[in-house]
């Protein structure tokens, strides 16, 4: 398994790991509640390493860019970010990613560590009709820190990054924090306000462990895998392979705001404005589970006896003290009323309203 440029530094603040995506992460350190809440509450550093990190460059990289993606990277703005997907011809989902311009003609992916090898492979391919284009995969050279949180600002601004605490949510641009070279975001995977920080990985290590002295007397700490994942399910954010996959189309996952079928030609498309013109099959939707149980992914849901679809990811929210899950299920289907099958019995949930957790407007949102 591959490791994070901060494992020896993971394993002295006594990380427990896990594999994931082949790489060996720290899933824990003091317990996946108490990180999580953590959070919620104070502040938290994430190693997110593990990503991939693409870069597009040239007179065709918007072209690239727009050709690839699902939503409209000619309204990108120099320093902004956008959330977006590819597709396949069929309109499945090869991944979710930001996409990042950092100049007139530099835009940076950054991709998830499960498909960074597929698309990098995919989009080089791509890129052979766009002569005027050039890419660039640097998932290697650059590592990659999450600050987040309602106190990551103060935590920033403490470790040197003030400039950066200056940007709006989904701004983007080169910065310095603690004396590292950064392109900071402010975008993030938990719900909460907060930074990303691109560096080096030859400077990972000194930015945090930088960050982690600016937070300790705010209460921050290091976070795991786990509170990672029960974050983003309280946020109601996809985890590809879970919410997004091949066989899962960003219309079925609710993400059609992010799919802009005017903007001329991309792959997908075709596909995508069929399924958006008869309606998707399927479709996602919140649960909160209203008997005792918790609802994992893969679990059958059901309506009147049969299965009408399928957990994709579930927990009993550290924030909201319930039992919550998001789901993929069959259209005629998303007001019945649900239960879903847990080793062998039927536990009744009803429909939740998403995300489960939203948080207080903030200057982030500016």
């Amino acid at each position: 398994m591959r490791r994070s440029p901060l494992h020896e530094l993971h394993r002295q603040s006594g990380a427990r790991f896990t594999e994931f995506a082949g790489w060996e992460m720290p899933v824990q350190y003091r317990g996946i509640v108490a990180e999580h809440e953590a959070v919620r509450a104070r502040a938290g550093l994430f190693d997110v390493s593990h990503m991939g990190e693409i870069e597009v460059g040239g007179r065709d990289a918007l072209a690239l860019c727009q050709h690839v993606t699902t939503n409209d990277a000619a309204k990108l703005a120099v320093g902004a970010a956008q959330y977006t997907l590819w597709c396949d011809e069929r309109g499945g989902t090869i991944d979710d990613t930001i996409l990042y311009r950092l100049g007139a003609e530099r835009y940076l992916f950054c991709v998830n560590a499960s498909n960074a090898a597929i698309c990098s492979a995919w989009i080089t391919e791509q890129a052979r009709a766009f002569p005027g284009a050039r890419v660039v995969d640097r998932s290697d050279e650059l590592g990659l820190i999450a600050v987040q949180a309602p106190r990551a600002a103060e935590l920033l601004a403490r470790a040197g990054g003030e400039r950066a605490t200056r940007l709006g949510r989904f701004q983007c641009g080169e910065s310095s924090v603690a004396g590292v070279d950064v392109v900071a975001a402010r975008t993030g995977y938990t719900g909460e306000d907060g930074f990303e920080l691109f560096a080096a990985t030859a400077d990972l290590s000194a930015l945090w462990s930088a960050l982690l002295d600016a937070g300790r007397p705010l209460g921050g700490e290091p976070i795991g895998l786990g509170a990672r994942d029960t974050l983003r399910l309280e946020a109601a954010l996809p985890l590809y392979g879970h919410e997004l996959s091949r066989d899962i189309s960003p219309l079925e996952a609710g993400l059609g705001w992010a799919v802009k079928l005017g903007k001329g030609r991309f792959i997908g498309g075709e596909a995508l404005a069929e399924a958006k013109a008869r309606g998707p099959a399927r479709r996602l939707i919140g649960l909160r589970m209203t008997d005792p149980g918790i609802a994992r992914g893969e679990y059958p849901v059901v309506a009147g006896g049969r299965q009408v679809g399928v957990v994709t990811s579930g927990t009993k929210s550290p924030t909201l003290g319930i039992a919550i899950a998001l789901a993929l299920i069959a259209r005629e289907s998303v007001d019945a009323p649900l239960a879903v099958q847990i080793r062998g019995r039927e536990v009744r949930a009803e429909r939740a309203a998403l995300p489960f957790y939203r948080r207080a407007a903030g200057d982030g949102d500016r």
